[in-house]
């Protein structure tokens, strides 16, 4: 006499269970970097309230137009939107590092978005969004992330 198939199993879908491939830490190491490069960054936002004017004066000079500075409001709401937008991007760099290490699908949607946009920061920037597209779309890790 046979048991009954188990309500939350699918018949079609193979489990794919084992050791990681070795090519998940070209997907996985990049994304630590990015974290922990952004936590610092976030760490450094609260200091550059006087460099935000500095960069716009040397635009203005070298642009040949005047710029005004802005005021200590605009300053306070520019690195107050900076803090959130980082912290946004932490967290995206976190849980999806963590869904490519549980093997779910989202994270390799989410680790393709994140290593195409990171090409536009070249040169550091490109070279870990290369490294990682690499290990995207390896065939076992594409397996491995099918779950």
């Amino acid at each position: 006499m046979s048991l009954p198939s188990s309500p939350n199993r699918q018949p079609n879908k193979q489990v794919v269970t084992g050791p990681p491939p070795q090519r998940l830490s070209f997907v996985t190491v990049p994304l630590m970097i990015g974290l922990v490069y952004n936590a610092i960054s976030l760490l450094t936002i609260p200091f550059s309230g006087t460099t935000i004017n500095d960069l716009l004066a040397d635009y203005g000079k070298a642009s040949g137009q005047p710029i005004p500075p802005l005021s200590p409001e605009m300053i306070q709401t520019t690195l107050w939107l900076a803090f959130f937008l980082t912290a946004l991007l932490i967290l995206w760099l976190y849980f999806t590092r963590r869904a490519v290490l549980e093997g779910k699908s989202a994270g390799r949607v989410s680790s393709i978005v994140i290593a195409v946009l990171s090409l536009l920061f070249f040169p550091f920037g490109t070279v870990l969004g290369v490294i990682m597209l690499i290990g995207i779309f390896d065939e076992q890790v594409t397996a491995y992330l099918s779950r």
